[in-house]
């Protein structure tokens, strides 16, 4: 990377130029986030996923803009317009659009009015007038009048040279660059409705008579209005004060006041309304854009992190339901790896017969296939079915889950589900993925694509390329800070483990199926093209149980199995022994072991990983439960206090499911007795919450929320995930600012847990 440029990113991100160095070579060589972040802590000063994910953005973004400095060169350079004066200029411009501004007025274009122009000879005229003298226009426009030029008239010569004029003033950098900021500071969103579009366009009613100042318009409402003006719903605009933009412009150019300056002021206007005010639209309607982009992307993917991060069940034999009414439900039996052993069809809920029957076989095959749990879908007929299973007389050791289904019809018709369960029904597949998301949701959901999991806010609408990127790093942020059993993990889970990527995935699937499970993570250096560098960029994500090597269940990587050795034969025991014995761990002298390359950092690491070995760093699952008797949004009245888990959380406010197979809003005025900026401080995807039902709209489907004041404990603690929430016996209200033993718990967003047993 370019010494400048280090320079600059060291500034803009208040980091030391050593750290943004490092993590540019580093990242130059091939290393991932994850890697950099968990492994080179000495060389980065133990930077964290954020700040190198936010160094290898703007290193891209910043050779993207070499990229096009270069391209300018070379076009002033071959059509004979650079000097040294542009030169500099050109290599000074700090930011994209200041370089369009100078490369504008030499840029290849169409034929315009003013090419035109030009062509007719008035450009002297255009320059004369500009001079501003206080002459007289109409004698010096009597000097090119030429008929055969297709100048007839003085005034048209003098119209050509307004022409002139207003492009010249539209493509000057300090004119630009004053409108840009006037539009920066006061271009108002104005929307209004297409005549005619009234009711096909409905649910865009708040924006048919609307303005706001662009500077200020939340991502959630841009996004909106352009979805609107996408579908001829609305007519947008996104303009300052007009009188405003002609007063700075004619500050800029007018000089005088004679008749030559009147016609400088026509052509100020002109330009402006004509093409200074549409080429710096454009350029505001792309900056609020990206800014709403931005803002949609991050909160999908804060989102999308607390569900890949969801507890899991864990080893469980489990029974697998996609719910439905006149087709049936379709069941899966799965045991403790998730392989499928056994699917069929019941019919629950056509008639008295069919339910005997269905409930028979359900009893049957719990016992047959040990069932420890059973995982039913949230949709269509899901909380009908869940009721069904409640009243049968299953073992009270057996839980029934509600699990978030969203997503699971898209796996069901995937090519991967295709190569899984060639000879399957799509809603076998789906009743597979429910069940297998309650055991293990980061597993299964990285086989779908994230925005079809629902939690994003205005996915399709985003950048699609940001969107990827992002939803790319947090999956493979997941997935590498929790490891993979290489021995269980699928093709896709492996997919995004550092250094891998889908090809070696494949390979080290096949090797696993031709020659066995992997006795150590050595072994995977015998894996077809899995060579040096993959193997130290994957080798300490990837798990080996019960392995010949105890540290291969550890994160702690290959390149340091010496350091433990050392540490091992120092304490006079086996790394087992270490690995069992606190006191044995208690003792090692860590600033023994630094070298020039392994510091205190690393050490530290590798200590904790001694005292819990692979550990998960997902919190432990829990249960929740929906209030009985409330099923579907009819049973819902205004002033009802109900327990329910946040399923999405937007920039306007939260989602949350409270059974009844319609996710409520709470907007993010409800969200809490103080003022809320960002929802994402108060609530997290797949926290529990209590709210009170506001208004139930039947009609609309729409069920408005509140958790102001909620007097039998709302858990709005804006806290991260990881704290107990199990309120004591006889405590009757939650306190506003709970204590540490009382904070927010992180619960499975897919979950919703009855006991098998009648309550």
């Amino acid at each position: 990377m370019e010494l400048h440029h280090s320079t600059q990113i060291t500034e803009e991100l208040h980091l030391t130029l050593p750290q943004v160095q490092a993590v540019a070579a580093l990242l130059e060589e091939g290393a991932s986030v994850p890697f950099i972040a968990r492994y080179r802590k000495e060389a980065t000063g133990s930077l964290d996923e954020v700040a190198i994910t936010a160094i290898r953005d703007r290193c891209d973004q910043l050779q993207e803009l070499d990229s096009r400095r270069a391209a300018i060169l070379s076009s002033l350079e071959q059509h004979g317009h650079l000097t040294d004066e542009l030169r500099a200029n050109v290599m000074n411009a700090a930011t994209l659009s200041e370089l369009e501004d100078i490369y504008l007025p030499f840029r290849p274009k169409r034929r315009t009015r003013a090419t035109i122009a030009r062509e007719k000879g008035l450009e002297p005229l255009a320059d004369w007038l500009l001079q501003q003298t206080g002459g007289d226009p109409l004698q010096a426009a009597a000097a090119f009048v030429n008929p055969e030029q297709g100048v007839v008239t003085e005034d048209e010569a003098l119209s050509g040279a307004r022409d002139i004029l207003a492009e010249m003033m539209t493509e000057h950098p300090e004119a630009r660059a004053c409108i840009r900021q006037l539009f920066t500071d006061k271009a108002m969103f104005i929307s209004h409705v297409v005549d005619g579009k009234e009711t096909e366009g409905a649910k865009y009613k708040d924006y048919f008579d609307w303005s706001e100042p662009a500077a200020h318009a939340p991502s959630h409402r841009i996004l909106a209005m352009r979805r609107g003006e996408k579908e001829d719903i609305l007519n947008l605009s996104i303009l300052p004060p007009e009188a405003d933009a002609v007063q700075k412009l004619e500050a800029l150019f007018v000089t005088g006041d004679g008749e030559d300056s009147r016609h400088v002021q026509l052509a100020v206007r002109d330009g402006y309304k004509r093409l200074l005010s549409r080429s710096m639209e454009t350029e505001i309607r792309l900056a609020t854009k990206e800014r709403a982009d931005t803002e949609a992307i991050r909160v999908f993917a804060d989102n999308l992190k607390q569900l890949l991060m969801a507890p899991p069940l864990g080893a469980k034999n489990v029974m697998g339901l996609d719910p439905g009414f006149r087709t049936g439900c379709k069941l899966v039996c799965l045991n403790r790896q998730g392989k499928l052993l056994h699917h069929d069809t019941i019919y629950p809920h056509l008639s008295e017969a069919q339910t005997r029957l269905a409930s028979q076989k359900v009893i049957e095959l719990c016992k047959q296939f040990e069932i420890e749990a059973i995982a039913v879908g949230n949709g269509t007929a899901g909380r009908e079915t869940e009721g069904f299973l409640r009243s049968l007389k299953l073992s009270s050791e057996i839980v029934i889950i509600m699990v978030n289904e969203s997503g699971a019809s898209i796996y069901s018709a995937s090519e991967v589900a295709r190569e899984e369960f060639p000879d399957l029904d799509l809603t076998v597949r789906g009743a597979v993925s429910i069940a297998r998301r309650l055991m293990d949701p980061l597993s299964e959901l990285v086989k779908i694509d994230p925005k079809s999991i629902g939690v994003g806010q205005y996915q399709h609408d985003v950048d699609q390329t940001a969107l990827r990127q992002s939803l790319d790093d947090v999956v493979i942020s997941c997935v590498n800070r929790v490891g993979v059993d290489v021995n269980q993990a699928s093709v896709q889970l492996l997919t995004y483990i550092s250094g891998l990527g889908p090809q070696l995935a494949k390979n080290i699937v096949s090797h696993r199926d031709a020659c066995g499970p992997f006795e150590s993570r050595k072994a995977l250096k015998d894996v077809r093209r899995l060579g040096p560098k993959a193997f130290e960029q994957a080798a300490g994500f990837l798990r080996i149980q019960n392995g010949s090597n105890p540290l291969d269940a550890s994160a702690v990587h290959p390149e340091s199995y010496p350091i433990v050795d050392a540490m091992a034969a120092d304490m006079g025991c086996t790394v087992n022994d270490l690995m069992k014995n606190s006191s044995l761990r208690q003792k090692i002298d860590i600033s023994r072991y630094v070298t020039d390359s392994v510091g205190l950092p690393t050490l530290k690491d590798i200590l904790e990983e001694l005292a819990k070995p692979g550990r998960d760093p997902r919190e432990q699952f829990e249960m929740v439960e929906f209030a009985s008797g409330i099923e579907k949004p009819e049973d819902l009245r205004s002033g009802m206090k109900l327990s329910g888990i946040v399923t999405n959380v937007t920039a306007f406010g939260a989602f949350v499911d409270i059974g009844v197979h319609q996710d409520g809003l709470v907007h993010v005025s409800e969200l809490a007795d103080h003022f809320v900026k960002n929802p994402g401080t108060v609530v997290k995807v797949g926290q529990k919450v209590q709210v009170t039902v506001l208004d139930v709209d039947l009609e609309r489907r729409r069920i408005a929320l509140s958790m102001k004041s909620a007097p039998d404990g709302a858990f709005q603690s804006p806290k991260p995930s990881g704290y107990r929430a199990d309120r004591p016996k006889d405590s009757k209200k939650m306190p506003r600012k709970p204590s540490k033993e009382l904070q927010a718990p992180f619960y499975n967003p897919f979950v919703d847990v009855f006991k098998g047993t009648s309550q």
